[in-house]
């Protein structure tokens, strides 16, 4: 296969941030200065493809460095892993944060989506752009939800090659873990180095300007031009951000389960984790068994909370059962659905539960390998899980023989870069893989083949952190929270039109009504927007919904995610609407022609009747329908089959355009 490089020279950093990764090349054909060179021959290039997994790594790498991705570049990672650079490229200009055009090394990233959108995020957008000009060293960006939500309206400065600034060192690298009898510097036959500074095993405590690789952070929330300028220009100047725990309005109150430790345990602490009942499920897990765990999952009634409702028991299950190895279990931890920020709060304010929880989910489903797909917009998150799982490695909680159960197991952190469709379980493998975050067809499905052909169990963070409270208190006492069918607390991320924004954890039955008066609704209510984005709107008079997912659905409506989002008659509901169908538009992956052609063409429609309503809006309305029916009906995956559903609730239950 001719991989068609071309002549462009990587620079310095761009090596050097490679090879970081990688380890240094091992034959001229990788680029290592031989004297020898014979660059007719290529050795190693079946262990290199077999790193294909390492692209997305390698990508971040580059931009955590320089700030955008050359030629140069492109062409030197594509050598070390045998890739040829037109896929890389497909890879590299498929996700928001990367850039294959120079830009400057800071990056301003404004959300401009739902929540912020009703407070002023456009006023923020032109404040900040007029005063950031080109020569402002500042690249300001529009940006899709950016998961803070509670603090709307936000912004992330972002600001590559602060390490060799002097802001900070690589806190989080994506590693293998060392094979037994290997010391820390020791090299890891057949790939990367280890990085001896994932274990953090001093325990430090980590700055609150967060600090990956090459790469400095800050978050502005709730962002004022003046204060997001300044992060923008000194990132290392912004203010710490503040605790979890004020994301919780409920912190510290009786009666909460998967909340209970935010606010009162301190996150980077394992032996505060453990002092407050952590570890004590996986305890009971190794008492159990592997079948043993799947049996009590299976009868607390414990469904996926992202919005599908599929039986956790029965995917274990079918995942444990499948004859071929090795089995992986995959966190997807990259909710980027508009309005929602919970797994973001469990991440920050609570991080060993998931560790303990993915491990739990390992044992039982014969994984000996996790990764935790994250965000790439979370940088927090990252810093919290980076240090909580090099401590639990350390404390045998991780690695060859946990807890001395002769069972091994690990987690691997793998970064998204800004792509929503990777939330969608196979689009996520494929991003894991170094391919562009594409959606697979179905069947087969991933308990059968999925990340790198072989059975996979994957769940969103909430849904694992619910095992935890299952094998604690047992499943029957599980399942006596919430409803027949709907069983055990459920996380609610509320924002909008309410004086006290945040995640709210209520046991499934609740009314719609309870949780916005817990949430402090405000007068004037207009609408209720539930399951975020490719939700649905309910009107003030339908508060008495019970928070079910069968509830949820006899009302024509979906829980989804569990967005709560409430909007008063001062959001122009026209421009609302007009937001969600750009967010779809932007976030297509293209694959299937109803959602790439019907995502555009619903935007175009809603910009033709804005400021219209009654005769002069009816034919695009038609239009509209006929084209969401179209998407729902022959999408590929669920972004093209729910990006009306927005648009047709706000139609017929809000009365929009009449």
């Amino acid at each position: 296969m001719d991989l068609h490089f071309g002549d462009s020279k990587p620079t310095d950093d761009e090596r050097e941030a490679v090879d970081a990764l990688l380890g240094p090349p091992e034959s001229s054909w990788e680029g290592a200065d031989r004297s020898d060179a014979d660059l007719r021959w290529a050795r190693g290039g079946r262990e290199a493809r077999d790193r294909r997994d390492l692209l997305l790594p390698g990508l971040h790498a580059i931009n955590d460095r320089v700030g955008w991705i050359s030629e140069g570049a492109l062409d030197y990672l594509c050598r070390r892993l045998t890739v040829p650079p037109a896929e890389a490229y497909g890879v590299a200009t498929f996700y928001s944060m990367f850039s294959v055009r120079p830009r400057p090394a800071t990056v301003l990233h404004v959300c401009t989506d739902l929540a912020c959108a009703a407070v002023g995020a456009a006023e923020l957008c032109a404040g900040v752009e007029a005063r950031l000009g080109p020569g402002s060293g500042v690249s300001v960006e529009r940006s899709p939800c950016l998961g803070l939500c509670e603090r709307a309206p936000a912004a992330l400065v972002v600001r590559a090659g602060a390490a060799e600034q002097g802001e900070g060192v690589a806190l989080a690298a994506p590693t293998r873990p060392v094979p037994q009898g290997l010391r820390p510097f020791d090299p890891v036959p057949g790939g990367r180095p280890p990085d001896p500074r994932s274990s953090n095993a001093g325990g430090a405590e980590i700055p609150a300007r967060r600090r990956h690789p090459s790469q400095a952070t800050a978050v502005v929330a709730p962002a004022t031009p003046d204060a997001t300028i300044l992060a923008a220009t000194a990132p290392e100047t912004a203010p710490a951000e503040p605790s979890p725990a004020l994301a919780v309005p409920q912190a510290g109150q009786d009666g909460l389960v998967l909340l209970r430790r935010i606010g009162l345990v301190d996150p980077l602490s394992l032996d505060d984790y453990r002092a407050h009942g952590g570890y004590t499920a996986l305890r009971r897990a190794f008492a159990l068994g592997p079948a043993g765990v799947i049996r009590e999952v299976t009868d607390s009634g414990l469904v996926g909370r992202g919005g599908a409702a599929f039986p956790t028991g029965r995917k274990w299950q079918a995942t444990a059962s499948q004859p071929d190895h090795p089995h992986y279990l995959v966190c997807n931890a990259d909710e980027s659905e508009p309005g929602t920020f919970k797994d973001r709060v469990v991440m920050e304010g609570d991080p060993y539960a998931l560790v303990e929880a993915m491990t739990i989910a390992g044992y039982a489903t014969g994984a000996h390998k996790g990764y935790l797909y994250l965000r790439g917009e979370y940088p927090r998150a990252l810093d919290r899980l980076t240090h909580a799982i090099g401590q639990a490695r350390a404390r045998g909680l991780l690695g060859d023989d946990v807890l001395g159960q002769g069972y091994a197991f690990d987690i691997e952190i793998r970064r998204g870069a800004g792509a929503y469709i990777c939330g969608e379980e196979t689009a996520l493998f494929n991003s894991i893989e170094g391919y562009r975050g594409e959606p697979r067809s179905k069947p087969p499905f991933p308990v059968e083949k999925g990340l790198f052909g072989k059975p996979t169990a994957e769940n969103n963070v909430e849904t694992l952190v619910n095992v935890l409270p299952i094998l604690t208190m047992g499943a029957p006492a599980y399942a006596a929270i919430g409803t027949g069918r709907s069983t055990g607390p459920k996380l609610f991320c509320v924002s909008g039109s309410v004086d006290r924004p945040g995640i709210y954890e209520l046991p499934f039955g609740a009314t719609l009504g309870e949780l916005l008066e817990l949430a402090g609704v405000r007068e004037r209510l207009r609408a209720v927007l539930l399951g975020g984005a490719a939700g649905g709107f309910v009107r003030p008079d339908e508060l008495d919904i019970p928070l079910t997912f069968e509830g949820t659905r006899e009302a024509g409506t979906t829980l989804g995610s569990g967005v709560v989002m409430a909007f008063d008659d001062t959001v122009p509901l026209p421009r609302l609407l007009l937001r969600i169908a750009e967010f779809f538009r932007d976030e297509s992956c293209g694959q299937c022609v109803p959602c790439r052609v019907g995502t555009v063409r619903q935007e175009e429609a809603l910009h033709r009747i804005a400021g219209r309503t009654g005769a002069d809006a009816a034919g695009d309305i038609a239009l509209l329908r006929e084209v969401g029916r179209a998407m729902r009906d022959a999408s590929i995956c669920g972004l093209g089959q729910t990006a009306w559903n927005a648009v047709e609730s706000a139609i017929d239950r809000l009365g929009a355009y009449e």
